[in-house]
């Protein structure tokens, strides 16, 4: 797995990238950075880490505009449908590597 460093609002994160996952990668961090830099310039919210969590909830939200099924089970088959399985994986993966960019110190400053 290769490394990309890459600046979200300012700071640099050193993020695992599978091979051929360069594009991807990268316009996932330009959302983000987008999303985050966007919030913080409405002037509300100031502690990067409450920015964080809002585009999270921003982008998940515009995820589960793009595939409805996503984040509900199907009550009638134990299979996951096929988009909502798939945008359930994306978002679970996005988050986990969020936490592996946090983990260093736990913090976001």
């Amino acid at each position: 797995m290769k490394q990309l460093e890459v600046q979200i609002m300012g700071q640099s994160y050193l993020l695992g990238c599978p091979e051929g996952g360069d594009a991807r990668l990268l316009d996932a961090v330009e959302r983000v950075d987008t999303a985050m830099c966007k919030i913080r310039d409405a002037g509300k919210v100031r502690a990067r880490d409450r920015i964080a969590v809002l585009a999270a909830l921003n982008l998940a939200f515009d995820l589960s505009d793009h595939a409805p099924t996503a984040f509900a089970a199907s009550a009638a088959s134990d299979a996951p449908a096929a988009q909502g399985g798939d945008a359930n994986i994306l978002l679970t993966s996005l988050l986990e590597r969020l936490d592996d960019a946090l983990s260093e110190d736990g913090r976001l400053l």
